[in-house]
């Protein structure tokens, strides 16, 4: 996917959410399958220029056509089933292993699923907000993280979706770590006023 049209979504998620305008919500959906044909219309209008895009929504975004038309491109794709193929041809060792595949190539929908439809429907929510936004398990490991939605409803910003002592986001210490080696720069948020830290 491109990571220009996907963030344009999560904006627009966090700005709609539970109305028309989100681009993926069980509110507006018969289905979890309706749902994200819906996202994948929306993602494709975006990617072609067909879907009006307020420019909140774009602010602080990279302008990197080139990556975001590799990104998105068949090639890509294949690119990436070749080389999910290759892993397991050099370390599978049953041919039991390889019924996997299917799952792991489409592990992107999946998750992507799994979090804007059931934990906007299933869990608990540790802050009230205007939405439906859950936190879907109370220890995520499976989702990463990301299972804390209403969490992230609540701080959109933060680096660490975890909030309570047993919520533990696996991938904060990634993120910290990559800070510290300078692979990416984390904004000092804590010095941002909370208007302009949520208006991207």
């Amino acid at each position: 996917m491109s990571p220009r049209a996907y963030a344009i979504m999560h904006r627009l998620h966090h700005a709609y959410t539970d109305t028309e305008l989100d681009p993926h919500s069980p509110s507006y959906s018969k289905n979890v399958f309706s749902m994200m044909w819906r996202t994948r219309i929306i993602y494709r209008d975006i990617m072609n220029g067909t879907f009006v895009v307020e420019d909140r929504f774009t602010k602080n975004l990279p302008e990197w056509d080139k990556f975001d038309r590799f990104a998105d491109s068949a090639f890509s794709r294949i690119m990436w089933v070749a080389i999910y193929i290759g892993i397991f041809v050099m370390f599978a060792t049953s041919a039991w292993w390889y019924l996997l595949l299917p799952v792991i190539f489409a592990m992107g929908a999946v998750h992507g699923a799994i979090i804007n439809w059931f934990a906007h429907k299933y869990g608990y929510a540790s802050y009230e907000m205007k939405n439906t936004s859950q936190n879907l398990f109370s220890v995520d490991v499976l989702m990463l993280g990301e299972s804390y939605h209403n969490n992230h409803h609540k701080y959109p910003s933060a680096i660490n979706f975890g909030r309570k002592w047993h919520e533990v986001d696996p991938i904060y210490p990634v993120i910290r770590l990559l800070a510290w080696m300078h692979v990416i720069k984390l904004p000092n948020l804590a010095a941002l006023p909370v208007k302009e830290e949520l208006d991207f």
